[in-house]
């Protein structure tokens, strides 16, 4: 049986290597598996029909804001899953690797904006005098910081697909930069977290008091309902799972492209894809225009849930159907 003998000083790179072969063997590339062709498959379709569902309800019921952006993240995720069935027939197809790496990272980003949105809602629709800050300042605070993290990490993907694994100095930039990001993602959404938290156990804990006032009572009323409790649980495991898999990826990043975390297939489907799948799939299934209709733009409020507005209140309606 022949062997190759490779040319001095050659290594095996994606711009020298195009096919897993002798030369070019499936542990010299970043991932260093062949990536299993039916989970990926299940996945795409999945982020795909989250995709749908998120958009179909969000046109329906004309929750424009969060249905883009949760949409847009299941649809990146949906392209980079594509990207790793190509690289389950080639691990070294370079433009596959560099499809899934942008597009997963980028992707939960984009849903957690989704998230971000529902809390400025809630509190217009509960009860506004118990937020310690101005509803309209969540999303005027967090989409911005949300979306900051995206750019640092498009820009740390873009330079990590550009370098390949050959060009060493840039990779690690780019890892860096996307870790930069990643990190800055876990401290918005533990502030975000923080103030949702607080936020709901005041109103919880007003609501059980019994003594709510004429122009809360509507608010006390959707509080008690099933489906808006639903949705507040979808919610809050949907946040969880997002945490859950950027502390991964920051954990993934941290040794550097190619490392044991990186190259560990079922870590990664269990903590990136999983995670992130369990998320899309409750935020597009227990969607609010169906579970919490005072976020659609349709929403007509009835007549005992009217109530003449305050001068604190305008303020909070500048934005509210985002």
């Amino acid at each position: 049986m022949s062997t190759q003998t490779p040319p001095p000083g050659w290594r095996p790179t994606y711009d020298t290597c195009h096919e897993v072969s002798q030369l070019c063997p499936v542990q010299a590339t970043t991932l260093g598996y062949y990536p299993n062709e039916g989970v990926n498959i299940f996945l795409a379709i999945a982020y795909g029909l989250a995709a749908l569902v998120t958009i179909v309800i969000g046109v329906w019921k004309r929750t424009w804001g969060y249905s883009l952006a949760v949409g847009a993240g299941c649809i990146l995720e949906f392209a980079g899953y594509i990207g790793r069935i190509l690289l389950s027939k080639n691990p070294w197809n370079d433009g596959a690797f560099k499809l899934q790496i942008v597009a997963i990272i980028l992707g939960p980003t984009l849903i957690c904006v989704g998230l971000y949105f529902t809390l400025k809602h809630a509190v217009l629709a509960l009860n506004r005098s118990l937020s310690r800050v101005k509803p309209r300042l969540y999303p005027l605070f967090f989409v911005p910081a949300d979306v900051s993290c995206l750019v640092i990490q498009a820009i740390g993907g873009g330079i990590a697909a550009s370098a390949g694994r050959d060009k060493y100095d840039l990779l690690q930039h780019g890892n860096r930069t996307i870790m930069a990001g990643i990190v800055l993602q876990v401290v918005v959404l533990a502030a975000f977290g923080a103030l949702g938290a607080d936020y709901l156990f005041r109103t919880g804990r007003s609501f059980k008091s019994g003594a709510v006032a004429p122009e809360h009572r509507a608010g006390a009323a959707l509080w008690a309902t099933r489906k808006f409790r639903m949705f507040l649980w979808a919610i809050g495991i949907a946040y969880t799972t997002l945490l859950i898999r950027c502390i991964y990826r920051i954990a993934e990043m941290a040794g550097g492209w190619g490392n044991h975390i990186m190259q560990d297939e079922p870590s990664f489907i269990v903590l990136e894809s999983f995670m992130v799948l369990i998320a899309s799939a409750l935020l597009a299934v227990f969607a609010p225009g169906i579970f919490f209709p005072q976020m659609s733009h349709s929403y007509v409020a009835p007549e005992d849930e009217k109530r003449p507005q305050t001068e604190s209140d305008s303020a909070g309606t500048e934005m509210e159907h985002v």
